[in-house]
């Protein structure tokens, strides 16, 4: 009985310590009417559910080397650091990230909407700003007219301008002229000047059908995407009548690049400065004087949404180089809550059967066994809780099988104080020694399934490691459940009742 009392306040302690760990679980997966405030937080300090129980999106992409010159590693690990903030400034909570041979990045988010996620991890999101050249624009599709009147025009019979459609103020084309246009201008490449190129607006209901405009732009960018320093979204402010109830998406430059861009606009006053992202202009506006701050905005027909992740996009960097889908698994969230549902059952089935054959075969000593099972998993759950750690369904499988290892734990323990008692010892004896003797053969059978345990999370991944991290932290629970907490018990009610004869 020597420091029973401390050994009862460790156990007491530890108990507090789990349910204040807990609570935020309880709190998040229990409550209904939480503010979303309220979620996020208590998401911060509780168990998240991996992919296949909360749904969500599984992926691998490959970076697409194609005419590149860098090694496949090396653009890898570029784009993984751009994903991964892209994802951190997302939102998702637990984001599985890893890099993968040949130039291929695992992605695992948890709980998100698939179109979202996919535009905004794949988006190259290469900007440029150009100046437009409007005032050239009329001569030259005069030359690609006269240029194609003497070739063959690969089976059209109307000259490039028959497709030109005033979109407002600038000229366009119906998206179902769209082949036809690109393939004239591919042909007519010999009469466009070096210094200009054609490009073209996003998709837009104009008189009742979709169009695109065509903007003739200088080839050279005046900046790229790599002089911001900060976007930020929000209402839009521009007092053009179609971009009103729209977002957009405001840009600050870096110091250099502010200068710059001063130098760009005040050279350019009365020109259109097109803002180019990923090859389609988002909207050209007119400059009407010198823009010292070193600000700027890209206006569109964006939701919040779209504006939002834009500006995120921005905010990471433009990947070096296109990614392609090679995997993809996408897990719903009813599925995700009917594996929760055949797990739990599954857990407490087993739970309710092995308590069951412990006081049927152990009596009243099978209780204690009992106890020390039910608080190893609450132990399980808070220290998951307290490190937010990812409980998978693979995971759910591991707090089963630690169910099966704590059991052994006190099998072996019951059956060296039977073993004691036979030999005539007294109670008390027989449990101090059949502990004692226990605890060698427990302690190498726990520290060896630990060490694989250990193991498998550091090398493995995905369901591996959910399954590999309850495994362990179930483990080291039992060593502490099974023999500390189990002895305290014994020692307590032995000493406390004068206990002469064991039922076990």
């Amino acid at each position: 009985m020597r420091h029973i009392g401390l050994r009862i306040g460790v156990v007491i302690i530890a108990v507090v310590l789990g349910i204040y760990a807990i609570i935020p679980t309880i709190r998040l997966y229990t409550g209904t009417d939480l503010p979303e405030a309220t979620k996020v937080e208590l998401s911060k300090q509780a168990i998240h559910l991996g992919l296949d129980l909360r749904g969500g999106m599984h992926v691998v992409l490959e970076v697409d080397t194609a005419g590149l010159a860098e090694k496949p590693d090396d653009l890898r690990d570029r784009a993984y650091e751009i994903i991964r903030n892209r994802v951190d400034e997302f939102g998702v909570y637990e984001p599985v990230i890893e890099k993968q041979s040949g130039g291929r990045i695992l992605i695992q988010l948890p709980g998100v909407d698939r179109e979202r996620a996919v535009e905004l991890i794949k988006k190259v999101a290469h900007l440029e700003f150009r100046i437009c050249e409007d005032d050239r624009m009329t001569e030259i599709i005069e030359k690609i007219d006269q240029y194609l009147q003497g070739t063959d025009t690969l089976g059209f019979d109307q000259p490039f301008s028959s497709y030109i459609i005033g979109v407002d103020r600038d000229p366009g084309f119906d998206v179902r002229d769209e082949d036809s246009v690109m393939a004239l201008i591919a042909q007519s490449r010999p009469v466009i000047p070096e210094d200009v190129e054609f490009a073209f607006g996003a998709r837009e209901k104009h008189a009742g059908r979709d169009v695109r405009r065509i903007y003739l732009l200088k080839r050279a960018a005046e900046l790229t995407g790599e002089a911001i320093r900060d976007a930020r979204h929000g209402p839009s402010q521009s007092s053009n009548l179609q971009y009103v109830g729209t977002w957009e998406i405001a840009l600050e430059f870096k110091r250099e690049a502010a200068r710059k861009f001063a130098t760009v606009t005040g050279r350019n006053i009365n020109k259109r400065l097109a803002i180019v992202l990923d090859g389609v202009v988002q909207s050209a506006p007119v400059i009407t004087e010198r823009i010292p701050q070193g600000r700027a905005s890209i206006t569109g027909r964006f939701t919040a949404e779209e504006a939002r992740d834009l500006a995120i996009i921005l905010r990471a960097g433009a990947l070096p180089a296109p990614l392609r889908i090679v995997e993809e698994r996408t897990v719903g969230p009813s599925l995700g809550r009917d594996s929760i549902e055949s797990g739990v059952r599954a857990v407490l089935i087993a739970s309710a059967l092995v308590v069951l054959f412990m006081l049927v075969y152990y009596s009243l000593s099978g209780f204690v066994a009992d106890i020390a099972l039910l608080l190893n998993l609450f132990f399980v759950l808070a220290i998951l809780s307290a490190f937010r750690g990812s409980l998978t369904m693979p995971g759910i499988a591991g707090i089963a099988l630690t169910i099966g290892m704590a059991v052994d734990a006190n099998v072996l323990i019951f059956e060296r104080i039977r073993e004691e008692l036979k030999i005539g010892k007294t109670t008390r004896t027989a449990i101090d020694q059949g502990f004692a003797r226990a605890w060698v053969t427990i302690f190498d059978s726990n520290i060896t399934t630990i060490i694989i345990g250990v193991i498998l999370f550091i090398f493995g991944s995905g369901s591996i490691k959910g399954f590999a991290l309850t495994l362990t932290v179930g483990l080291l629970s039992n060593l502490f459940t099974a023999v500390f907490v189990g002895k305290v018990i014994f020692n307590y009610f032995t000493y406390k009742f004068d206990v002469h004869k064991l039922r076990i």
